[in-house]
């Protein structure tokens, strides 16, 4: 990719047109991943400083968009770490689980909250796939993973959100 040479021999502007070619689907994916806004935009920040960093071991007959949401998803991962092992305070919070959603509350609302549920690696999958519209094979690339762990993840979080759904009073295919 020549903007990714520009970069390497040191070009600023490209410097600028590279991180504004990712820096917002760096951003949705590390706040679908985190959930908290500073987080996100403390992670993506780091995970574009990165990327340019090491753009000079990206193998350039690969895409180089999967390999920038890589770094990302890794920066996220080692951030949920980190925040797991901090102290947590204690909320009381409304059960999610069973009351349906009131009329005030959208579909879209009511699919942010299901990917809440989803294991870390489903939403993550499920981010990638459906918001960041990447393939099957792009996800597999970045997460490490067979294609058909993808699959199979992606069946998964489809289900479990309809589930989640159909408990919050909203049938889905119904909007």
């Amino acid at each position: 990719m020549e903007l990714a040479q520009r970069c390497l021999a040191g070009d600023q502007n490209a410097l600028r047109e590279f991180v504004d070619l990712f820096q917002q689907q760096v951003f949705a994916l590390c706040f679908r991943m985190l959930g908290h806004r500073q987080d996100a935009e403390d992670t993506a920040q780091e995970s574009l400083m990165r990327a340019v960093r090491y753009l000079k071991s990206w193998d350039s007959s690969q895409p180089l968009r999967p390999w920038v949401l890589k770094i990302a998803a890794n920066r996220c991962r080692t951030a949920l770490g980190k925040r797991a092992k901090r102290p947590v305070s204690v909320a009381i919070l409304p059960d999610e689980g069973v009351a349906p959603a009131t009329s005030q509350i959208g579909l879209a609302e009511e699919l942010e909250r299901g990917l809440t549920f989803l294991k870390d690696r489903q939403r993550e999958c499920f981010v990638m796939f459906y918001q960041q519209e990447l393939s099957i094979h792009e996800i597999s690339q970045v997460m490490d993973v067979p294609e058909g762990t993808i699959k199979t993840w992606l069946h998964r979080s489809r289900k479990q959100l309809a589930q989640h759904l159909m408990l919050r009073g909203i049938q889905p295919g119904s909007t």
